[in-house]
């Protein structure tokens, strides 16, 4: 049986915390695991700068609310449905991504969960599980599933690693540079093309 990781933000959803930043204009906000790959070192640097200016959690939601998924993602979930479970592995929080879930007909989604203070500011955040990624999709595969993994960033890495077959969707060119092994799409369709041959190989394997 074939099961389908997929990250949340960049391959189904804009970056939240990029669309957070155009609301604000604090350009700081703009910085995500594409140019600081040590997740904690990342999320304190947001913490803080959130603090530092007032922003609430409903301010975030208020951002997210506004966010529509990528063009074609929703078409695709819908398809890679039919053919395979599917599982969203993303690190994300799911206070931030949970007003996206009925856009996207509520997928199943592991992420992390975080901490909001009587001020409705962001104190911190609690992983599910360090290195959830590489975990679940061990799981998966113990649990005699084929794995594929796709993913648009560093914080990807770990699953796409682990999984049987792995694709990249719109990665940073210093990415493409790093990783040239892993094959690459730009579109919903394309990956949809993409994934069509690899379990059409799975089958025949």
């Amino acid at each position: 049986m074939f099961l389908t990781c997929l990250d949340l933000e960049g391959v189904l959803i804009p970056e939240i915390w990029i669309n957070l930043a155009v609301k604000t204009g604090i350009e700081e906000l703009n910085l995500t695991t594409r140019d600081i790959p040590d997740y904690d070192e990342l999320m304190n640097h947001r913490i803080g700068i959130c603090r530092k200016n007032q922003i609430r959690i409903d301010d975030i939601h208020e951002v997210v609310k506004n966010m529509n998924p990528l063009e074609g993602a929703v078409d695709f979930l819908s398809w890679l449905k039919e053919g395979s479970e599917v599982v969203i592995l993303s690190d994300t929080f799911r206070e931030f991504a949970q007003p996206m879930m009925s856009q996207l007909n509520h997928p199943t989604l592991f992420c992390h969960n975080i901490h909001i203070d009587s001020d409705r500011q962001i104190s911190g955040y609690q992983l599910r599980l360090q290195d959830q990624k590489r975990h679940a999709v061990r799981s998966f595969i113990n649990l005699n599933f084929k794995v594929t993994a796709v993913g648009d960033s560093y914080n990807d890495l770990t699953m796409l690693e682990e999984a049987d077959h792995a694709v990249l969707f719109r990665p940073p060119d210093q990415l493409i540079k790093e990783k040239p092994e892993y094959p690459r799409v730009k579109t919903h369709e394309e990956l949809k093309k993409h994934l069509q041959n690899v379990f059409s190989s799975m089958i025949e394997s």
